[in-house]
């Protein structure tokens, strides 16, 4: 009977201890990441914080603790709101179209067709493009002189437009690039939620009489809508956190037309720290929240297959 009972104790034992060990080597190989993430991640983002609650001095440096009326005064200041009006502008030309075209184009590309792996490489390439290229490429696009789309409308009998310099045009240049550079991404995610989409359900659709507009809404659509959901939320964030091409392109100009947020907080970090600090976080709020109502209402709309 003693040896009976004191099994199960023995057993505990070796057990706890094994889970301790474990425990310890989890955490040995978790360290790498932690500390990559609280150098890289946390420690900026609360540094950010205790920077934007204080003012700065003409010189830059950290003044005295003013708490949470510099982000009020942030909110407050016409400055923010016309950033923060242009930012929104740009997600709605930018986010839209890139879903819209993204989805065409891997519907495209998915159908099985002599040579679409051709198109299938040319519709993806621009994920391989940085800003800097995309940037340089459209500048030469929409050069006033000897830009292509500028000969094209003088081939037209239009006349020249000058897309960064004109403010009816500067933010719909930029927006143009934007979705191009993001459009390989769009297509790939796109296109890989296609493979997930069982052909059987479309062969018996077809058997039913449905056309492939009909099956495309009611079958397709319907389980390729967490793919776009994903993809709906990346380029949400892309379009708060664009600045490369803005800087190259119209450097927030022209009168502040493309003077998106990051960009606005770009040009402050020079001359005053302190509500460039205030303002990122502000704009990291922003994001937080428009990602939350994403996910609060556009996930009604998604149906996940079972």
């Amino acid at each position: 009977m003693v040896a009976s009972s004191a099994e199960p104790m023995v057993g505990l034992v070796v057990g706890k201890g094994r889970l301790h060990r474990e425990r310890h080597l989890a955490l040995l190989f978790l360290m790498p990441s932690v500390l990559v993430f609280g150098v890289f991640v946390f420690y900026p983002l609360v540094r950010t914080v205790y920077l934007g609650a204080h003012q700065s001095d003409p010189f830059g440096n950290l003044g005295r603790f003013v708490g949470v009326e510099q982000y009020l005064d942030v909110l407050r200041s016409s400055s923010f709101r016309n950033s923060f009006g242009v930012t929104i502008k740009f997600a709605l030309l930018t986010v839209p179209a890139g879903l819209v075209l993204g989805t065409g184009l891997a519907v495209l590309a998915h159908q099985q067709l002599r040579g679409i792996q051709f198109f299938r490489v040319i519709f993806s390439s621009t994920i391989a493009t940085s800003v800097a290229i995309a940037s340089l490429m459209w500048i030469a696009l929409l050069n006033p002189s000897v830009g292509m789309v500028n000969q094209l409308l003088t081939w037209m009998g239009r006349d020249r437009i000058l897309f960064l310099q004109d403010p009816t045009w500067a933010l719909l240049s930029v927006a143009a690039a934007t979705v191009w550079l993001h459009l390989g991404f769009t297509f790939i995610v796109i296109s890989a939620g296609l493979q997930a989409v069982p052909d059987e359900l479309l062969e018996s659709a077809a058997v039913d009489g449905a056309g492939p507009l009909r099956r495309f809404v009611h079958v397709t659509l319907p389980l390729l809508s967490p793919t776009m959901f994903f993809a709906l939320i990346v380029l949400t964030i892309n379009a708060f956190q664009s600045f490369g091409q803005i800087d190259l392109l119209t450097s927030g100009g022209p009168l502040g037309h493309t003077n998106v947020m990051v960009y606005s907080i770009f040009t402050l970090v020079g001359r005053d720290p302190s509500v460039a600090a205030a303002q990122a976080v502000v704009l990291f709020m922003i994001m937080i929240i428009l990602s939350g109502l994403q996910l609060r209402f556009m996930e009604r709309r998604v149906v996940y297959e079972r």
